[in-house]
């Protein structure tokens, strides 16, 4: 499968690239306003003014970077050249310090503990998990069902989400979680987005205050669970086993608060973006038949009676294009952000330090220079040879030193769900019609409904 057909050094030009005038903004506010009411349009607008374009975030300087070469460059330089900004009092509420927030030592520290957990080996070890939830899930369907979709694939993935990462299978575990989770991350795009990524961390608001409660529920849970795994084998497949038995260099552990911060982030990592994934799959697949009929016929042809394991992962290269094209319209992190330090430079020009530098997967995955009929639904496009996509003009998962270390994790995840549900089911989602909602991930607006029937 070819995911990309050229560098992002390819055809470089010496000449430094030009920065272009965005929006005025407002005193104070800059564009905050216009930001906040619809992201996801403000940056395409931004996109369509130049590759390097100057606005400002409040008071603060800002560059929207657009070229798939230059956000190639900041994302292989941050660590170095670019730094890893604060995000805000939610998004540390939620995360803590983990592997996604941390830097410098602290940040290869946690890297080198995390990182043996979700290696391909162990993704391999998950996959049956994977599968088996997936098959149970399509079990309880019965012919003309209609389900809420956003549900049913948020339960799925929840519960794949506490076997793999916590060792555990009860409801009570998922759902308190689950339920903390979404609160959560309503909040943190709430703030990001609003007046409150201006404000100080001492200002109370109520937004804070409801994330507080969540993230203190959320703690609850995990540290009943840390407790129960201590207390007993550690020597387990999931991922908070491995966590607890994890050394440095010098042989310290990661301490209980860190254990914390790292399986929320995995939680996150591992329910949150493939459940969003699916959904939005499901309603790309329903509102284009074609796709969904070379999707069933490769499943017959691969799988026959079988249900999908690790192994067929390979064989279905056009259920990793379906996962790929649907990353792309729709991706689950839409927003990458960092911050320059002396000496960075992006696409041959020196940028000054302390300006906030802007990136969306949104924005550059539906530009038509690097992607035709970039509004299409076209799986094909990432089969062999079909079309030259460069490098970082499709950037899911980030890039670099700080890529998603759950990026196999959560491919693997998508495709063998995907291939579970449709290889006896059709699954019609209605209406074709779903407003994206931007936060921590992007979520599908209201509710999804839908309606299941049995291939024959």
């Amino acid at each position: 499968m070819t995911t990309t057909g050229t560098t992002a050094n390819a055809g470089a030009s010496t000449a430094p690239r030009r920065v272009v005038a965005g929006p005025r903004g407002w005193p104070f506010l800059g564009s905050l306003p216009r930001f906040g009411k619809d992201p996801l349009s403000f940056f395409e607008q931004l996109r369509n003014r130049g590759d390097l374009v100057h606005w400002r975030f409040g008071r603060t300087t800002s560059l929207f970077v657009a070229d798939p070469e230059c956000i190639g460059e900041l994302l292989a330089h941050t660590e170095h050249t670019f730094d890893q900004p604060d995000l805000g009092v939610a998004f540390r509420t939620l995360l803590g310090n983990g592997v996604v927030v941390a830097k410098g030592k602290d940040w290869r520290r946690k890297r080198s503990l995390v990182q043996p957990s979700v290696r391909p080996s162990q993704v391999r070890s998950y996959a049956a998990t994977m599968a088996a939830c997936a098959v149970a899930l399509a079990d309880s369907w019965t012919e003309g069902q209609r389900i809420d979709v956003k549900r049913e694939m948020s339960a799925l993935t929840q519960r794949i989400a506490v076997r793999t990462i916590f060792g555990v299978d009860t409801a009570a575990d998922a759902d308190a979680i689950g339920r903390a989770m979404e609160v959560a991350q309503h909040e943190i795009g709430a703030e990001f987005s609003g007046i409150g990524a201006l404000l100080p961390d001492w200002v109370p608001t109520p937004g804070r205050a409801r994330i507080k409660k969540a993230t203190a529920v959320i703690d609850a849970e995990v540290g009943r669970i840390v407790a129960r795994h201590r207390a007993g084998d550690t020597d387990r497949p999931d991922l908070l086993s491995r966590l607890l038995a994890a050394q440095d260099e010098s042989g310290t552990r990661l301490t209980d608060r860190e254990i914390r911060d790292e399986t929320v982030t995995l939680y996150i990592g591992g329910h949150e973006t493939t459940s969003s994934t699916l959904v939005w799959a499901w309603h790309l697949l329903s509102a284009n038949p074609r796709v969904r009929e070379a999707l069933t016929d490769e499943l017959d042809r691969v799988l026959g009676d079988r249900t999908p394991g690790f192994d067929d992962y390979a064989q279905l290269t056009y259920t990793q294009a379906v996962v790929k094209e649907t990353l792309r319209l729709y991706p689950t992190i839409w927003l990458l952000t960092g911050v320059a330090k002396q000496g960075a430079s992006l696409g041959g020009r020196t940028i000054p330090p302390g300006t906030r530098i802007w990136t969306s997967q949104w924005a550059t995955h539906r530009d038509p220079r690097w992607f035709r009929d970039p509004h299409e639904f076209r799986p094909e496009r990432w089969m062999d040879g079909a079309e030259e996509i460069p490098e970082y003009a499709w950037f899911p998962f980030g890039g670099g030193p700080r890529a998603c270390l759950g990026t196999r994790f959560a491919l693997v995840e998508s495709a063998l769900i995907l291939a579970a549900l449709s290889h006896h089911h059709t699954l019609t989602v209605h209406p074709r019609t779903l407003t994206p909602l931007p936060g921590l991930t992007l979520q599908a607006a209201g509710e999804v409904e839908g309606t299941v029937r049995r291939r024959k």
